[in-house]
């Protein structure tokens, strides 16, 4: 497995499976643009939505929805309507869910945990994530807080994506950005996923697919296979199974840089 990059297909691509999460729609960070453009790519046999794809939290404090978060579910409709099987696992921001958990509409499911199996025999637990966070389990006040101080960062990170946009640059995370600086976060995001490997093993499954930290990542954590879709707000990544059982981390940021590559070379033809 390979973090790879990728560019939009020009045509509908083919392939077994699509793993999203933390889309927060109901969110002014949300990318759905974006998502429905990458859902727009590809025909799958299964979708996993892994958790925090409705912001409940951010909804309770005042209705913000406009057409293109719409957009989205109406993709996840019209691709359940052609074939699709998705499968919503609920998180913790749209947690208001779990007392439906089990329910099936046609090529919908409603779950709080899957176990997929690849197309090369591995069977992977399928699951938000929050369950493995201490701090949203036990310390649910400093769960908002956190949220509000990470909103903060966001907002500063739309307005500069808006101006690289306008002076031709790609798409940039701050927040990512951050992360992988700061000591703290870094030891959050280590403990977070040895403690989800750990339930792995114990299971006797051969890795995960996860979401919540708004991390993506492809590594082995032990002998554990760790896949973390990441998050449509700040990164704007995904997880694609292919025909044989490989499985790709998508990042729009490498899509647009190979896309603009590409346009630059056909012009110079």
């Amino acid at each position: 497995m390979t973090s790879a990059e990728f560019t939009k297909p020009s045509r509908k691509q083919r392939v077994r499976t699509l793993w999203i999460s933390d889309v927060h729609l109901g969110t002014r960070d949300c990318q759905a643009e974006h998502l429905s453009q990458f859902l727009k790519g590809y025909h799958a046999d299964k979708v996993y939505l892994v958790g925090d794809i409705i912001d409940g939290w951010k909804l309770r404090g005042g209705m913000y929805w406009p057409q293109a978060h719409t957009n989205v579910i109406r993709r996840l409709l019209t691709m359940a309507k052609r074939g699709t099987e998705v499968i919503y696992v609920t998180g913790n921001h749209d947690e208001f869910l779990r007392r439906y958990s089990k329910l099936i509409l046609g090529n919908i499911q409603l779950v709080d945990e899957a176990v997929h199996v690849t197309a090369d025999g591995r069977h992977l637990l399928v699951i938000h994530g929050d369950q493995f966070d201490v701090i949203t389990r036990y310390h649910r006040w400093l769960a908002f807080l956190g949220d509000s101080a990470y909103e903060f960062t966001l907002t500063l990170n739309r307005w500069l994506n808006h101006w690289r946009a306008r002076y031709g640059y790609g798409y940039w995370s701050l927040s990512a950005y951050l992360k992988h600086k700061v000591k703290t976060a870094v030891s959050f995001i280590s403990d977070f996923e040895e403690a989800i490997a750990h339930e792995v093993t114990k299971r006797e499954l051969h890795g995960v697919v996860c979401g919540h930290i708004h991390h993506a990542e492809i590594r082995k954590v032990g002998e554990v296979d760790y896949l973390n879709c990441g998050d449509w707000v700040e990164s704007c990544t995904a997880l694609i199974e292919h025909w044989d059982g490989s499985i790709e981390l998508y990042r729009l940021a490498d899509a647009q840089a190979k896309e603009a590559r590409l346009k630059a070379e056909m012009a110079t033809v």
